[in-house]
């Protein structure tokens, strides 16, 4: 490292050191180590508001004391005039921790309805595409619990069942890459806190406050339900209580998929039996799911109405073929063979 790389790396470590002298801030971080135990280089995506703010904050420290390499990213969805300006101005701001911030760009025709949905899909595909450019495969998101009980209420207006509710957890995978969530314990106000002590600034989305937003709507809504009692440690056993009875209909699902189907290595295909189509609804509902992910190779699941047309007509109908989820399904007699669409 050359002396003037050394001299600002000593610089930051002695900023970060004097920010953990607060006492709220000291204790957060300690949480923050203890949730993470990542022991292999990572990125942090960074949007630029508090909570992505306060995680470029402690993951920096994180990644200091493990030795470990970090990239941060912010995508500039274009989506607003002042957008690309915001932008430089976050990569400005974590220039207060000596860190490079890179900015991904949308580029093409932008959405004019379901904005937020098809903004935040094409942003897990722009950072998920750079981490295998990077050979990194673990990307850090900033979700926080307030960010938990939000998606859980959003989940029931949209009809989801028992493993749509419970599904916002600490880690998942896509497209062979994990999505670490590490702030899932912590409040919004905690975060908050540490970002105006250290950065004493941050980008305000305005997109925040427009009630067209769904989100927006719930956001206000469980303010509500605060003023009139709502306990967040009543609301945590109450996902904790979801998440084992999900756990329970997993363990019956991946029993199903070891004892009702055969896979064919020659192409790939997988055949289903009869008592595949016995066990409880939604254990069927979630293996065949997982089978025409898995034969489809399909990022997201099949819609779940059509897989319960797909399960209505192998119960009912003694022969027919059909495609669905880039997959071909062609039942006969008392089997089902699931294969890729060519």
């Amino acid at each position: 490292m050359s002396p003037k790389n050394l001299n600002a790396s000593n610089k930051t470590h002695k900023f970060l050191l004097n920010q953990l002298k607060d006492k709220q801030t000291s204790k957060i971080y300690k949480k923050f180590e203890e949730n993470l135990k990542l022991n292999e280089d990572f990125i942090v995506a960074v949007s630029g508001g508090p909570d992505s703010l306060a995680l470029c904050f402690l993951s920096k420290i994180y990644s200091i004391k493990k030795q470990l390499k970090v990239k941060y990213l912010h995508v500039d969805h274009k989506l607003r005039n002042n957008s690309t300006k915001e932008a430089k101005f976050v990569k400005l701001l974590l220039k207060k921790l000596s860190t490079n911030l890179e900015i991904l760009n949308w580029v093409g025709k932008k959405p004019k309805s379901n904005t937020q949905s098809i903004a935040r899909d094409k942003r897990y595909a722009l950072m998920i595409n750079k981490a295998k450019k990077l050979k990194i495969n673990n990307i850090l998101l900033a979700h926080h619990k307030d960010d938990l009980m939000e998606n859980f209420f959003i989940r029931i207006l949209r009809g989801s069942g028992l493993n749509g509710m419970v599904s916002f957890d600490q880690r998942t995978n896509l497209q062979n890459i994990n999505l670490i969530r590490p702030l899932l314990k912590f409040s919004k106000k905690n975060l908050e806190h540490i970002t105006k002590k250290v950065f004493k600034n941050y980008v305000e989305d305005p997109s925040n406050k427009n009630e067209e937003f769904k989100r927006v709507k719930i956001r206000n809504f469980i303010k509500n339900l605060e003023l009139e009692g709502l306990d967040n440690d009543k609301f945590s056993l109450t996902i904790k209580n979801l998440k084992f009875a999900n756990e329970s209909i997993k363990y019956f699902v991946e029993k199903n998929l070891k004892d009702n189907s055969t896979i064919l290595k020659i192409n790939k295909s997988v055949i289903l039996n009869k008592n595949f189509f016995l066990q409880p609804e939604e254990v069927v509902f979630r293996s065949l799911t997982e089978v025409l992910q898995a034969v489809g190779k399909k990022y997201y699941p099949v819609r779940g109405k059509k897989i319960d047309n797909l399960i209505y007509r192998i119960k009912n109908d003694n022969s027919f073929m059909s495609t669905l989820g880039n997959c071909v399904i062609k039942k006969v007699k008392n089997s089902v063979l699931v294969s890729k669409e060519r």
